[in-house]
């Protein structure tokens, strides 16, 4: 070595950057492994491979979070809660998709009778011949009162 690098090795400066390099290297190393125990928990549920994780993220200095990012679920436990709330919704509505009452074959909501046993499924404005729910007092596309029919006197 020569004079210049053995005094600059020996310096004060020297051992303050130096001791500086250590503590950004452990302070960034234990930030990977913060990271990754926070990825791991939004990940997994269960307790221990959280903790797994986090030592896996740890152990191997710089090269645990590498590794954990290899064999880490592809999604957030909260996407896969929405995905799955929105499959059990879609299913909800095909399940009350509406349906004949007496042969239980699928009908759109504007159909007045069921095209499969012509069963009268709705009444029929007498302005706009728009269907019509039945509890309806007014047609809403023009307006028209409903006319409730009266059952024949005997």
């Amino acid at each position: 070595m020569t004079a210049l690098t053995a005094s600059f090795l020996g310096s004060s400066t020297w051992h303050v950057v130096r001791n500086l390099l250590v503590l950004f290297a452990v302070v960034f190393w234990l930030a990977l492994g913060y990271w990754t125990y926070k990825d791991a928990k939004r990940r997994i549920e269960d307790s221990w491979l959280v903790a797994l994780s986090t030592v896996v993220g740890l152990v191997p200095p710089y090269l645990g979070p590498a590794v954990y990012m290899l064999f880490r679920p592809p999604e957030y436990l909260e996407d896969v809660r929405e995905r799955e709330l929105e499959i059990r919704a879609m299913e909800e509505r095909l399940e009350h998709e509406m349906q004949c009452p007496v042969c239980r074959s699928a009908v759109d909501s504007s159909y007045l009778v069921c095209p499969v046993c012509t069963t009268r499924l709705r009444q029929a404005c007498s302005s706009c011949r728009a269907p019509l729910e039945a509890l309806w007092q007014i047609c809403p596309y023009c307006a028209t009162p409903i006319e409730t029919e009266q059952p024949a006197p005997l």
